[in-house]
């Protein structure tokens, strides 16, 4: 049986007389499109966000054309509703193809239009879609008042297409390469307001002028049935890389762990230091240096003044309400609280549900977390944040190692979209800047013990125990030179963070809510890494 064939028998061939461009008001056509065709196709697809959830039925919540000179594709926003009484949005341009031999494996559904036979497939696979949107972009003015609204920037100016392709394996959006230089992200989960990314990317890059992320250059927009601007593509400049500072990082904490072999490092006799002490490199032990080596310390400082010179941008805004820094107020205390006590116990019925799924350490953790629930839930919700003095501001919102390019020892910081489990408004809370800095430590914390878990079996001859000891004490050293330098930063430029105990106090509890928020993922996953979490829980309540 021939390929054609099988798909055909799966999806028997549908026949319009309608022409291509007026498809979508046939409702027999979006009716069998919908119920029959589309269910099968999405579920399958990398960027589908619900595959632990049970799809009931999906909607054409809105279509609107994308077209050049007579050449039109569709986008489709599908409205996903699941049986447990929740929807998502999906973005899916689509196109019509008569070629045979064409995206075999993104056929949606083989079509009859006025006698002529093909496929509807993902417009995204078709060059001549991207280059079409590409041009949009590129030749898009000030004034744009259509319902599908091209915006470009000043320094997307005089460019021609050359040419466009995949840029690789993404969860849950599509980016195209154009001419080497260019990266249009398409965002396939939407929401119904302007995506963060989109916002703050424009913002840092337009209005403030910060090097150190991707160049916005033009965007997408959508103004749907009920005047919501939603954002669809987002076109930045390409950052040429080495990679991501996960990866690289992981490179320079396995030379770390080699190091104490090689160099007969006694772990017991390693000098400590205390969390969340402020260090310069001057203040870190020539033992440490010697093990750690100056240049991971020096590494670590320069993302601690990107971070801080991003922070700083967003904290220096005083005309565009949306970026405009806030005190701590009432409503910011409940709507936290709330979040908070909402995820902890959501985590506490995982971990109590398995607890036959840990042994060693974290196993003991665990138990040990179970027991202190209500101090923890205590450290939630006993506080009055307005007692605080510093400020909240826009933040990157779900900051790691892998959000960040490295390029010739410098960082590139990326994909400003936020937490993936929090809804778009959550997303746009303005938080303390330090929860980008916690997200950052369980970055480290967490890179520190994949290199142990990776490798202590093959590489490493000291026992798990030990390494597991030297791991907190370098987590220290980093952080504690990491937070010596970011503070130093902000300080110098006036960001208000707050004094030093308040610092202190709002570190560790975004600590917490992200060790928190980790545990969920582990459980679910790996939970041989769920020590990782747990030790960073464990940190945070005994000290």
């Amino acid at each position: 049986m021939t390929e054609e064939a099988s798909i055909s028998s799966v999806n028997p061939l549908f026949e319009s007389n309608d022409s291509w461009e007026v498809l979508l008001e046939n409702q027999a056509f979006v009716k069998t499109f919908l119920s029959e065709v589309l269910e099968a196709y999405i579920i399958k697809q990398r960027w589908y966000g619900g595959k632990s959830s049970q799809l009931k039925y999906i909607e054409l919540a809105e279509y609107f054309r994308i077209q050049q000179h007579g050449e039109v594709y569709f986008g489709l926003i599908l409205e996903v509703d699941f049986v447990e009484a929740f929807y998502q949005h999906y973005f899916l341009p689509i196109a019509f193809v008569t070629d045979e031999n064409f995206a075999k494996k993104d056929r949606i559904l083989p079509i009859s239009i006025n006698n002529q036979k093909g496929y509807i497939i993902d417009a995204i696979n078709l060059e001549s879609f991207r280059k079409l949107v590409f041009e949009r972009i590129a030749t898009a003015t000030p004034k744009d008042t259509t319902k599908v609204q091209y915006h470009k920037s000043h320094l997307f100016n005089n460019v021609i297409y050359e040419s466009s392709r995949f840029m690789g394996l993404e969860q849950s959006n599509t980016s195209i390469v154009y001419n080497e230089k260019y990266v249009l992200k398409f965002f396939r989960r939407i929401f119904g307001d302007k995506n963060p990314d989109y916002e703050m990317s424009r913002f840092l890059s337009e209005k403030k002028e910060f090097k150190n992320t991707p160049s916005y250059l033009g965007s997408i927009n959508l103004v749907d049935s009920e005047n919501t601007n939603i954002t669809i593509g987002l076109m930045q400049e390409m950052i040429p890389n080495e990679g991501d500072a996960w990866d690289y990082m992981l490179k320079e904490l396995h030379k770390v762990f080699l190091n104490l072999e090689q160099k007969k490092i006694s772990i017991e006799n390693l000098p400590n230091t205390a969390l969340y002490q402020r260090l310069t490199i001057e203040n870190i032990p020539p033992q440490i240096i010697d093990w750690a080596g100056l240049n991971l310390f020096n590494q670590v400082k320069t993302l601690a003044k990107r971070t801080a010179e991003m922070h700083i941008a967003l904290g220096s805004e005083f005309e565009e309400t949306a970026f405009t820094p806030e005190h701590y107020n009432g409503d910011y205390t409940v709507w936290l609280k709330n979040k908070m006590l909402y995820q902890f116990q959501n985590r506490l019925n995982i971990i109590e549900n398995s607890l036959d799924k840990l042994d060693g350490l974290a196993l003991i953790l665990a138990k040990e977390l179970l027991e202190n629930k209500n101090t923890i839930r205590k450290r939630f919700v006993d506080f009055d944040w307005t007692k605080l003095k510093g400020e909240r501001i826009r933040v990157h919102g779900d900051y790691h190692l892998g959000q960040v390019l490295v390029k010739d020892n410098d960082y590139y910081i990326l994909d400003f979209e936020g937490e993936p489990e929090s809804t778009i408004r959550d997303r746009k809370v303005k938080q303390p800047p330090l929860k980008d800095v916690a997200g950052l430590f369980r970055s480290f914390h967490y890179a520190i013990y994949a290199t142990v878990f990776n490798n202590s079996k093959t590489h490493y001859k000291a026992t798990q125990e030990s390494l597991f000891q030297a791991s907190e004490v370098l987590y220290r050293y980093i952080t504690g030179l990491f937070l010596g330098t970011y503070v130093t930063e902000t300080q110098n430029a006036n960001l208000n963070l707050g004094y030093n105990q308040e610092r202190i106090f709002i570190l560790k509890y975004c600590l917490l809510e992200k060790a928190v928020y980790e545990l969920g993922y582990e459980l679910n996953s790996r939970p041989q890494w769920a020590v990782i979490p747990l030790k960073g829980i464990s940190n945070i309540i005994n000290h």
